[in-house]
Formats: structure tokens, C-alpha cells, sequence
């Protein structure tokens, strides 16, 4: 059944749930409704039915009176006709109306027995069963149902019969009576009279004596009519009761169908949206082997499968990840282990130049050293032209003080000599023509030299310009070594950030 509900969409078992906690109320609602109003037309029936038997009663009480005041009527008529004083033809007539009156309510009280009786007897009547119900329900009104019965057993079998024979009798007795003063005109004599009177009056006391004891029980049963109707017409237990307990029962039903439906809800709605929390919650501690556990096709199974999919690949890109990290690191490594030798000054070292992202990389920094080896190679070359330069610069200047040395003896010989030469003009004359002859080659030999130091002025402005190429080289090599340096400090870092990861990942 939960199976059922798990495969119906989300907004459709709402709908449903909805639906039926609206439905059921007000089908309860309707049913409490038309109960209340069967039992209103059942009680109503029950307050109709009460007042026609109280209603028929008290007029059949009336009509019993009104018998026996019109037998009484009779009685004296009669006796007043014996008596022969009252000659009045009128009188015989109204003897014979009262006559007929007295049969025509003796026959309907009879025919209305028999009707009340079928009808409204509270114990064996179909049309008294509201009002049987509505006695019972309370025990206090029960005795209204046994003292009808019996109030209705003994006017119906006793005491009916024996004042309507008594009632006939002292009919006959008086309608004998008129019949022998109207057809034979018999005159009777006051003893005859009064034996006749004697005669009619004990039949008529034994029918009023029958007629007390009807009238009696027959008001038993017109007092039990109206604590009938006092009874029936009062909201008692009957009428509240069947509601009250109606009420409850639909109150209780409603109430389990609203939690069997919240319950219904919780299972399919509640709880796995629940479960999918709890998964949320153990993916942010870290435990990726969480995954969803939900059963149907409605909108939380698709979300679920969307997220037990989207693990899957998160899982599968962190073991790439992971896979990639390693490579990447063992490809670090070996770069690190590669370059190292530069940094002891091996320039012959070669990094792998490899497909990957540490490729462009190695083949940098292979062309790096290349250009740092070629650099280094033209260093050195101008380094040795210095050299070179500076020796025979250095050579030429010696040649040039030894020169210079010569000459400064030979001044100094000259010297000597013009002061010998000054003891004999002769000797000057002629060491005059030799000094000039010296002189000469010294201006020569000086000019030489002032050649040679140019030479020389000229190789150190060469030098000079060598050297600030050379500086402007080295400089050049020192922004290599930095980019160098900078390369390595992004390896370094790429390698810790990797050693980083590395316990996250292991997580």
C-alpha cells in the first residue's frame, strides 16, 4: 500500500490526502446531518403520534361522560313519562334521539377502542415504536408502558364489555318502558311506577358503578396519554444520546482517518526527505559513501537518484583528482630531481619534456639553461679577450718603461757627457750633432709610445665596452636565475599545496 502512495507524484498524493480529509468530514458531517434529522422526524413523529393518542383519548373520556350523562338523561325521561304528567309528544322524540345517541357513541367508542388499542398501544403498537423507544430510553417513564397495557387490557376485556351489556340492558329496559306508554297508552299507578323505576334504576346504578370503574381506568389511560406526551415532547436521553454517541464515533473516525493520513504522508514525504537531510549532513562531514535509500517514482526518488548520481561522479572526479595529484607530484619530483644540478652549476642538465602540463614547463626551462649555458660560454670568451688584451697591454707598457729606462741612460750618459763635453766645445759640437741625432730617435721612440699608449687607450675602451656587455649579460643571467628561482618556488609550492591536499583527499 505504502508502495502504492510512493509511486504516486508529490502534488497528486497531496491533492489525495487533501481530498479525502475534506471528504470524509464532510461526508460524516452529512451523515451526522441526516441522522439528526431522522431522528427529529422520528421524534417528531413520536410528539404527533402522542398527541392524537392523548388527543383521542380525552375525547373518548368525554364521550364516555357524555354516554352515561345521556343514559342518566334517559333514565329520567323516561321516568318523568311513567309518571304520566308529562303528555309532551316532544319528549318521546328526544327519548328516541337520546336513544339513538347513546348507540351511535356506544358504537364509536367501541370501533375507537379497538383502533386505539391496534394503534397506540405503547407495549405491541409498530405506530408507538419512536415513542416505546423514547419511554424506554428512560426507566423512570417505563411504568407509563405497563400501566397503559393494563388500563387498556381491563377497559377492553372487562369493564367495556360489562357497562356497554349494562348500558344495553337499561336501554331496553327504558325503551320497553316507552314503547308500552307511546303504542299501548298504558297508564301505570304510582306503585307500578315505582316498582318500574326500582326495576330500571338498579340496572342503572349497576351501570354506573361499571361506568365509574371504566371511567377510572380510562382515565389511567388518558393520564398515561399525557406523561406520554410530556415525556415524548421532553429532550431527554433518547434524543441526546444517539447524538452524543454519533457525534463522538464520527469525531473519532475523523480524527484516525487525519492521523492515518498524516501518518501516510510522514512515511512517503516526511521520511525521506528526512533521510536525504541526514545523507546532506554526512556528505559535509566528509563520508562520501553516503547514498540515498528511497523506493518509488515520484519527485524525492528522482532527487535522490540525482544525488546518489551526482556522488557517483563527484566520487569518480576525486578519485581522478586524486590520480592526477599523484602524477602530477611524481612528475614534480622528477623535475626537482632533474634541476637540481643546475643549482650546483651544471648547465648540461636536461629536464623530459613530457605531453603534460609540467612539458611546457621542462622545455622552458631546458631553453633557460641553454640560453644561461650559451650566456655563460660568451662570458667567458670575453673574459679570456680581456685578458688576452690586458697581457699585451701589460707587455707594451713594460716595453715602453724599458724604453723609457733606456732613454732616461742615455739622458743621463748625455748628460755626463755634455758636461764633458762642455770642458771641450769641440766635443760638444760633436756630441751636439749625436744628441740631435738621439733626440730624434727619442721623439721617434716617444711618438712610438704615445702610438702604443693610445693603442693601449683604445684596448681598454674596448675592454670597457666588453665589460659592460659582459655586466649587461651577467645582469641578464641574474633575471634568469630569479625566473629560475621564481619557477622553482611555484614547483615548491605546487608540491606542498599537493602534500596538502593529499590527507584531505586520503579523508
Amino acid at each position: 500500500m505504502l508502495r502504492f502512495f510512493s509511486n504516486i507524484p508529490i502534488f497528486r498524493r497531496l491533492f489525495i490526502a487533501f481530498a479525502v480529509v475534506a471528504a470524509i468530514p464532510s461526508i460524516v458531517i452529512i451523515l451526522l446531518g441526516n441522522f439528526y434529522l431522522t431522528s427529529l422526524n422520528s421524534h417528531g413523529q413520536a410528539v404527533q403520534t402522542s398527541f392524537d393518542a392523548q388527543s383521542i383519548a380525552s375525547n373518548q373520556l368525554i364521550n364516555l361522560q357524555r354516554m352515561n350523562a345521556l343514559l342518566q338523561t334517559r333514565q329520567d325521561q323516561v321516568t318523568a313519562s311513567l309518571s304520566g304528567v308529562i303528555k309532551d309528544p316532544a319528549l318521546f322524540a328526544s327519548g328516541a334521539l337520546i336513544g339513538s345517541d347513546i348507540e351511535g357513541r356506544q358504537t364509536d367508542f367501541g370501533q375507537v377502542l379497538t383502533e386505539y388499542k391496534n394503534n397506540y398501544t405503547l407495549a405491541t403498537s409498530d405506530n408507538m415504536s419512536n415513542v416505546r423507544n423514547i419511554l424506554m430510553s428512560d426507566i423512570t417513564n417505563g411504568s407509563i408502558i405497563t400501566d397503559q397495557q393494563t388500563a387498556l387490557n381491563n377497559v377492553t376485556t372487562k369493564q367495556w364489555p360489562a357497562y356497554s351489556a349494562l348500558q344495553k340492558q337499561v336501554l331496553n329496559q327504558l325503551q320497553t318502558s316507552d314503547d308500552a306508554i307511546r303504542q299501548q297508552g298504558k297508564v301505570f299507578t304510582p306503585a307500578e311506577v315505582n316498582q318500574i323505576f326500582a326495576n330500571n334504576y338498579a340496572t342503572l346504578f349497576k351501570a354506573n358503578l361499571a361506568f365509574t370503574d371504566l371511567k377510572n381506568s380510562w382515565q389511567h389511560v388518558v393520564d398515561d396519554a399525557v406523561s406520554m406526551g410530556k415525556a415524548v415532547t421532553a429532550i431527554g436521553a433518547a434524543e441526546t444520546q444517539p447524538i452524543l454517541i454519533s457525534t463522538t464515533i464520527a469525531a473519532f473516525f475523523i480524527i484516525l482517518m487525519v492521523l492515518a493520513t498524516g501518518f501516510v504522508v510522514n512515511l512517503t514525504i516526511t521520511q525521506p526527505l528526512r533521510q536525504l537531510a541526514s545523507m546532506t549532513r554526512r556528505i559535509a562531514k566528509g563520508d562520501t559513501s553516503a547514498r540515498a535509500r528511497t523506493t518509488g517514482h515520484d519527485e524525492i526518488y528522482l532527487v535522490a537518484t540525482s544525488m546518489n548520481n551526482m556522488l557517483d561522479n563527484i566520487v569518480r572526479l576525486i578519485q581522478e583528482t586524486q590520480a592526477q595529484r599523484d602524477n602530477l607530484q611524481a612528475q614534480v619530483e622528477k623535475l626537482v630531481s632533474e634541476v637540481s644540478g643546475v643549482g650546483e652549476g651544471d648547465l648540461r642538465v636536461q629536464a623530459e619534456v613530457t605531453a603534460d602540463a609540467l612539458g611546457v614547463l621542462a622545455d622552458s626551462f631546458n631553453y633557460m639553461v641553454e640560453e644561461l649555458g650559451s650566456l655563460v660560454v660568451r662570458v667567458k670568451t670575453v673574459a679570456h679577450e680581456v685578458e688576452s688584451s690586458t697581457t699585451a697591454i701589460f707587455d707594451r707598457l713594460t716595453q715602453l718603461v724599458e724604453t723609457g729606462d733606456i732613454q732616461l741612460n742615455q739622458i743621463s750618459n748625455a748628460t755626463v757627457e755634455v758636461e764633458h763635453m762642455a770642458d771641450s766645445s769641440h766635443q760638444v759640437a760633436d756630441r751636439a750633432e749625436v744628441l740631435y741625432n738621439v733626440a730624434r730617435d727619442a721623439r721617434q721612440s716617444a711618438q712610438g709610445g704615445r702610438e702604443a699608449v693610445q693603442q693601449a687607450v683604445e684596448g681598454m675602451g674596448r675592454i670597457h665596452e666588453n665589460v659592460q656587455e659582459t655586466s649587461t649579460k651577467v645582469q641578464t643571467l641574474g633575471e634568469r636565475s630569479r625566473e629560475i628561482n621564481n619557477i622553482v618556488e611555484v614547483i615548491s609550492g605546487i608540491a606542498h599545496q599537493t602534500n596538502r591536499l593529499a590527507p584531505v583527499s586520503y579523508t
